[in-house]
Parts: structure tokens; C-alpha cells; sequence
């Protein structure tokens, strides 16, 4: 089995970041290429072309700008703003009202699956601090019942660019943030005169236009037994490719692997016969709505969503090891690991 050095080059195929540099610049040869870390993760950029330099630069901006203004922890953000107001009417920026009609549309489709309120319930089960060091914690039921009554994501008011959150009740935009912010960075990239762009937010991959040489970007996806490793290369053009999967945050307690992707309508993990959910969609915050909300509703009901509202192409990874495909991606979608076998559905 193919394995990469680690994570992002995981979800980046060496084959699309390899043009080579020019000295000279100026050429669509001409790469640009930073490393930052922001949102809790390792955001990898790449762009191509003279203007590279400007996109990247633009790209840094706006990640840093969302990142001040979606983080819940930090006191003076839009987020910790409209979850300490208690109850009053908070202004916010556009990032947020966007962020949160896409968000309530997938809620409304998907009969609450994906729930921004649930940010007490990840506190309390310990995820939101598992990356920098903290522990996991199994709640009583009896905690997880109090936590449950705080969700408020059908309560929250949005009137222009002000938003009321039922007082005593918080939200994140932790499910949604990185595809808005990869949606947002690409546009940067593209305004600033970049035409060929990659990257890759923490997992989430989003492309600008096509490679320099005119092919299809490569596009690896995890393999959730063995992350580090891909189970299979999508080849696509502009689009965003983003991955939600029990893998990825998670902790054991007794024997028991309890993940990060919590059932809005249970309070504990889901348990949907998912490992991993990958969505391929023009749309970056679409398809990290769709990847959270997918993975919780489970097979059966994912497809049944596809089917009924389209707009999007998606990868389901089941328990059993079986790999799921929507038909658009038959001749677009190569599995390389043959531990898994794949069904492409209409």
C-alpha cells in the first residue's frame, strides 16, 4: 500500500505539487508554496503562475481573518460574541450569516443531522481540546440529557447581519468552518490574478482551475484503517473535495473508540455505519456541511439525500470496508487498495 510522509501529503498527491520552480518567473511553471497553522490544523498552499506570490499572500490573510473571527475560545471573535450575549441581538460579520444559511438548509434536509449547538456536547465529551492535549471523557447519561436540551440550532435568529442565540446556548462553526474558509481562500488566490491553485486545510482539499499543464489535479483519499495511507485517487478540476471520518479525532476509554462526530439526536458518537464520508462538490462549506450531516444519517440515507437533491458526488466508506460511489464519479475515481472493494450507485 502507497504511503505519504504524512497527513497532507496524504490528501495531496505528489504528482500535483511537483511543477517544477522558475527562477525566471513568469511562467505558469512558477509555483508558490506556504505552510501555516491556523483553525487547530496544517493548512498546505500552493499556487502556479506569476501572481502566485500575491495569491498566497491573499490566501494567508483571509485564513487569519476567519480564524479571529469563528473561534469560540477566543474572547473579542463574532462566535464568542453571539454565544456570550445571552439572548441579545449580536452584529456579525458576512462570513457568519453565510456560514449559517448553508448550515440551516442541510439541518432542514437532513431532519437535524448537522447541528451547530452541538458545541456543548463536543466540550463536554472532551473533543474540542483532544488535539492540543486534552483527554477524552465519557459522560453519564444524565450529562449528555442536560447537554441535549442546550441544542438551539432551529432557535437561532438571523436578521441582516445580526444574529440572536437563545441565552445560556452556544454554537461552533467547527463543522463548516474550513470548507467556508477554503471556498474563501481560492477566491482570494483568484483575485489576486492566480489561475492554477491547490489546497488543503487541514484535510479539506479545494482547487483553482486546473494543473499548469492543463490535466486534472490528483486528489488522495484517506484510507480510514490506515490514515497516513490513500485507498484511492480522485482526478478532478475545480472543485473542493472534503472528508469527515471517525479517524480522524478520537479517543479510547476501557476498550471503546469513541469519535468526534457527534448524533445531534443522540448526544454520543454516531453509529451510522460509516468509517468516512468524502464529498466532491464545487461548493467548499456545502460539501463540509454534507460530510458532517452524511456521516451521521449513515448509507441508506446518505444516497437517498444524493439522489434527491444532487449538486454533489460523494465516497462512503462503510464498517464492513466496502467503498460506496455515486455514479458521477465512475470515471473519476480509481481505488488503489484492494482490501476494499467499491460499488459505483446511481
Amino acid at each position: 500500500m502507497k504511503k505519504f510522509l504524512n497527513k497532507i501529503l496524504a490528501l495531496l498527491l505528489a504528482g500535483s505539487l511537483t511543477a517544477a520552480l522558475c527562477a525566471c518567473g513568469g511562467t505558469a511553471d512558477t509555483q508558490a508554496h506556504k505552510q501555516l497553522f491556523a483553525m487547530d490544523t496544517i493548512m498546505t498552499l500552493t499556487a502556479y503562475g506569476k501572481n502566485g506570490d500575491a495569491g498566497i499572500d491573499a490566501a494567508e490573510t483571509t485564513i487569519n481573518d476567519l480564524a479571529a473571527v469563528l473561534d469560540p475560545q477566543t474572547k473579542g471573535s463574532a462566535v464568542n460574541a453571539m454565544d456570550s450575549a445571552e439572548g441579545r441581538p449580536v452584529t456579525v460579520p458576512e462570513s457568519v450569516t453565510e456560514m449559517l444559511a448553508a448550515a440551516k438548509t442541510v439541518y432542514r434536509r437532513t431532519g437535524g443531522a448537522l447541528d451547530l449547538s452541538v458545541y456543548p456536547l463536543s466540550v463536554l465529551w472532551g473533543f474540542i481540546n483532544l488535539d492540543s492535549g486534552g483527554k477524552g471523557y465519557v459522560p453519564t447519561q444524565a450529562e449528555i440529557d442536560t447537554a441535549l436540551r442546550k441544542l438551539c440550532f432551529d432557535k437561532i435568529a438571523v436578521a441582516g447581519d445580526q444574529v440572536t442565540i437563545p441565552a445560556g446556548d452556544e454554537i461552533s462553526f467547527g463543522a463548516v468552518a474550513k470548507g467556508y474558509t477554503s471556498d474563501q481562500t481560492v477566491a482570494a488566490m483568484k483575485k489576486a490574478g492566480v489561475e492554477s491553485a491547490i489546497v488543503s486545510l487541514g484535510g479539506n482539499v479545494q482547487t483553482l482551475g486546473l494543473k499548469p499543464d492543463g490535466s486534472n489535479w490528483n486528489v488522495a483519499v484517506e484510507d480510514p484503517n490506515d490514515p497516513g495511507a490513500y485507498l484511492g485517487v480522485l482526478s478532478v478540476g475545480q472543485t473542493a473535495v472534503i472528508t469527515s471520518g471517525s479517524y480522524q479525532r478520537y479517543f479510547e476509554q476501557d476498550g471503546k473508540v469513541y469519535h468526534h462526530i457527534l448524533d445531534p439526536h443522540t448526544g454520543y458518537p454516531a453509529d451510522s455505519g460509516l468509517k468516512s464520508v468524502t464529498i466532491v462538490c464545487t461548493s467548499g462549506v456545502t460539501a463540509d456541511c454534507l460530510s458532517t450531516a452524511l456521516f451521521v444519517l449513515g448509507k441508506d440515507a446518505a444516497l437517498n439525500y444524493w439522489r434527491t437533491y444532487g449538486g454533489f458526488e460523494m465516497i462512503l466508506v462503510t464498517t464492513d470496508d466496502q467503498v460506496v460511489c455515486t455514479g458521477g464519479l465512475k470515471n473519476s475515481f480509481t481505488l488503489s487498495d484492494d482490501s476494499y472493494t467499491v460499488t459505483f450507485v446511481n
